[in-house]
């Protein structure tokens, strides 16, 4: 068949158009044989271009060209990626644990590659919460025969998820830290079936090492307990247990009704009653690990945090720890900002749930498969004060003296409000009606001569720090004094570094707080890892003994006041708590002084 010449052009155009399509493989998480169709369809796509079969015309040209798109979307549909579960430790391992015995029977887990922590993943630690047993209080794992292979994680609690492509351009365009791997061409599983815990140790762990139990994010819709930054890896190399667990989300977790109320004496706070029950685990099984029990540490970020610091004052979760740790979020204020409500709103949303899917009884509602009300995460989402996990709010509870925890160390980042903002920044022209509207009447007048505007940028900056008083570093503020009230020492810290990924946002302090920044990424530099390393041990140090402080460290005051707090930057210091003067404006909205 005799050859043609095509333009240089046209190879140019040609190879962008397969490298795109690679693209796309790759950020869609698609399988290998993706890549040899789409390579072999491209040869064979080229090789027909050269000859004068496809240069006979422009509709037959134009036709080649639909042709070879159409074979690309046949392959984007056969090698789409499977759904799997995740590992314990990604690629090579070290080796397969000895036996650890458990109230349920034996399990093993797998080593890193270096041998110095052993991971146990995917341990049930409540019966499946399905059928039946959806929106009842979680019941006792049920025990297994043989010996269990706990080297994956379970699925992530059900939520709704987004394609792999969308997720993986949010790795480069929020995080900046996308890389390309033969390791995750997969998608994770979702599932109510997700009530498991997971557990690191240190190789060789004795006994009596202290145990920090966390409390996974996401605004109480969302989340997974595998995530790097938060993974218990780090700490195990210094000698704590971590564990953290699935827990139920959204309309599985925190959906309240009166046939509900009716049925188990409680509704509204499935998801804290699974982290109560993981937490009553840990009290029976974790020294079978090397960990103490009486030498527990709770902690959580975001929404996680607000967990917390609710099960701080549960009667639930008496004795189950010692501290506490809250990470950029709490519902300790009088009117917390989020993830909070009184139980008429909870029923009412209740009731327009059942009316929405014309569920007469309890049990239709329950017979609805899973995927037909994942949709309502954001409607239920939000922990309730039920009369049983929380007799009364947390605020009316420290109050009134009653807590939990022995000391607490917690605190906020300097943007916090980065990632909730970003489709929704401020300019010059919108920016007094976003304050009025937090604000009302005369509040408005006082925050906006305390935050003048006069450019866009100033208003940018003006609305992204209002934004992260109101929603998060108040709640801090109100738990700080809280504790000085109930004579618990309180350390509170302040995260500013700036980085090449997240830098001070919303959840970057976590993989410098739990040791995980990898060692090869360029995003950070040896500041960041020695500010990693300082902040680490702060945590270790208080998780074994309530008191951050330590040998080599800058001084960390505990209770410093409530207009104090540790700046975590290039240099550490103690210094004056940001937003004081808006602080005072809250205090009066949310009634601070008259609950006094």
């Amino acid at each position: 068949m005799k050859k043609t010449k095509r333009p240089v052009v046209w190879w140019i155009v040609f190879a962008l158009i397969v490298l795109l399509m690679l693209a796309v493989l790759e950020l869609g998480k698609h399988t290998l044989n993706g890549w040899v169709l789409t390579l072999a369809a491209a040869a064979c796509f080229a090789y027909l271009n050269r000859t004068r079969l496809c240069s006979k015309g422009r509709a037959v040209r134009f036709g080649a060209w639909c042709a070879f798109f159409a074979v690309f979307a046949a392959i984007l549909w056969v090698s789409w990626p499977p759904v799997r579960r995740v590992p314990a430790v990604q690629g090579r391992t070290g080796g397969v644990t000895e036996v650890v015995h458990v109230a349920q029977g034996d399990l093993t887990g797998v080593k890193t590659a270096d041998g110095r922590v052993e991971v146990f993943t995917g341990i049930p630690y409540a019966q499946p919460p399905v059928g039946e047993l959806r929106w009842l209080p979680p019941q006792p794992a049920p025990p297994w025969e043989g010996v269990l292979a706990a080297d994956h994680f379970a699925p992530m609690s059900m939520q709704t998820t987004s394609l792999p492509i969308l997720s993986s351009l949010a790795e480069i365009i929020g995080y900046h830290d996308y890389r390309i791997s033969l390791y995750d061409n997969y998608r994770t599983p979702v599932s109510e079936d997700s009530l498991y815990l997971n557990i690191w140790r240190p190789a060789g762990a004795g006994g009596g090492l202290p145990v920090l139990v966390y409390v996974h994010g996401g605004s109480l819709q969302t989340g997974q307990p595998w995530y790097a930054d938060y993974s218990g890896e780090g700490l195990a190399r210094d000698g704590v247990i971590v564990v953290n667990m699935g827990y139920r989300l959204g309309i599985f977790g925190f959906f309240a009704d009166e046939e509900l109320m009716a049925e188990s004496g409680t509704t509204g706070n499935y998801g804290l009653l699974d982290q109560i029950m993981a937490l009553q685990w840990v009290q029976q099984n974790i020294a079978a690990f090397g960990g103490d029990p009486e030498n527990v540490t709770l902690a959580g970020e975001s929404a996680g945090a607000a967990c917390v610091t609710a099960l701080c004052t549960s009667p639930l979760a008496s004795g189950l720890f010692r501290r506490a740790v809250g990470e950029s979020s709490t519902v300790t204020a009088p009117q917390p900002a989020h993830s909070f409500r009184l139980m008429e709103e909870a029923l009412a949303a209740g009731r327009r749930t059942r009316a929405k899917y014309q569920a007469g009884t309890i049990e239709a509602l329950r017979a609805l498969p899973a995927e037909a009300i994942v949709d309502e995460m954001n409607t239920h989402h939000h922990i309730t004060v039920d009369g049983y996990v929380l007799p009364q709010t947390p605020f009316e509870a420290y109050r009134g003296g009653f807590h939990n925890e022995e000391a607490q160390l917690h605190g906020f980042n300097r943007d916090e409000s980065g990632p909730f903002i970003l489709l929704g920044q401020a300019n010059l022209k919108n920016y007094e009606s976003k304050v009025r509207v937090a604000f009302p009447g005369s509040y408005g007048d006082r925050v906006l001569a305390l935050y003048p505007a006069a450019t866009d940028a100033e208003a940018r900056r003006m609305w992204a720090d209002i934004y992260t008083a109101v929603l998060f570093t108040y709640g801090h503020y109100c738990w700080e004094r809280q504790a000085l009230e109930n004579g618990i020492p309180s350390y509170v810290y302040y995260f500013r570094k700036a980085n090449g990924r997240l830098g001070a946002w919303h959840g970057g302090e976590e993989m410098y707080l739990y040791g995980n920044i990898p060692e090869s990424s360029p995003l950070f530099d040896g500041g960041d890892r020695e500010l990693s390393r300082v902040m680490k041990q702060y945590f270790v140090n208080f998780i074994r003994t309530g008191d951050p402080n330590g040998e080599g460290l800058p001084a960390w005051p505990a209770s410093a006041g409530q207009d104090r707090v540790l700046s975590l930057d290039d240099t550490i210091a103690v210094e004056n708590a940001p937003y004081l003067p808006l602080y005072e404006i809250l205090d009066e909205m949310n009634g601070w002084g008259q609950a006094q």
